[in-house]
């Protein structure tokens, strides 16, 4: 193998503790949110978006110079907090939760912010706020149900900004997208989901084996 050559690397529990220590760190709002949801839900709390992921998104605010964001699944809102510390003044994050209980916690928490000015939290099914919507959004974020991912891309596609980028978490399942002989429902939804996002020709993508995946997404050139 040639020098730099991708290769297939699964770090252990101690290089992740590490470049999460040398990555960009959570506000103390965020890290307390994070205790409160794992006392308010439980298991269920494994759904809040992690470091990683979150440092990524707000490094995709900040390098696109976004002023609209679109998150669909907000949960309690840790990923929305990483996006609304990195909009400018005047930016705005509109963000989708269909369930009440986990809004009522984000809620809560956007009010104590220093960014509860740039957040907009609609409860409802994700589908239908973005019927109301008209974009253009410079970043969008799925993390939702994973069934209506491509019921999702397919809404947000079109309201996509020019140089706008989609990130869509949970891609790679835990490695089982890419076992065919795994038929479980949810692996199943999100392999074909890939399948059409790779093979859009309106669009380009990059799966990043970045936390449990995250594939980015953007508007292909147009053709001369």
């Amino acid at each position: 193998m040639r020098e730099g050559a991708d290769r297939l690397l699964v770090p252990d529990a101690r290089a992740v503790a590490y470049a999460a220590a040398h990555s960009l760190r959570p506000l103390a709002l965020v890290e307390q949110l994070s205790e409160e949801t794992e006392r308010a839900f439980g298991e269920r709390a494994v759904m809040l978006t992690g470091v990683f992921e979150a440092a990524l998104l707000t490094v995709l605010v900040h390098a696109t110079r976004a002023r609209h964001v679109l998150e669909i699944g907000t949960f309690t809102g840790r990923s929305a907090l990483a996006v609304a510390a990195a909009l400018p003044e005047g930016g705005r994050l509109t963000t989708c939760e269909v369930d009440e209980e986990a809004a009522a916690l984000a809620r809560r928490t956007f009010h104590a912010s220093p960014y509860r000015d740039r957040i907009e939290l609609w409860v409802g099914p994700a589908l239908e706020t973005l019927a109301t919507l008209d974009g253009p959004f410079d970043v969008v974020f799925v993390d939702a149900d994973k069934p209506a991912y491509q019921a999702y891309y397919e809404a947000v596609v079109p309201k996509l900004a020019p140089h706008g980028v989609i990130a869509v978490d949970n891609t790679l399942w835990a490695g089982t997208v890419a076992d065919p002989s795994d038929q479980s429902e949810t692996a199943a939804v999100l392999r074909a989901f890939n399948d059409r996002v790779a093979a859009d020709p309106r669009t380009q993508c990059v799966l990043l084996p970045v936390g449990d995946g995250v594939t980015l997404i953007w508007l292909a050139p147009a053709k001369s």
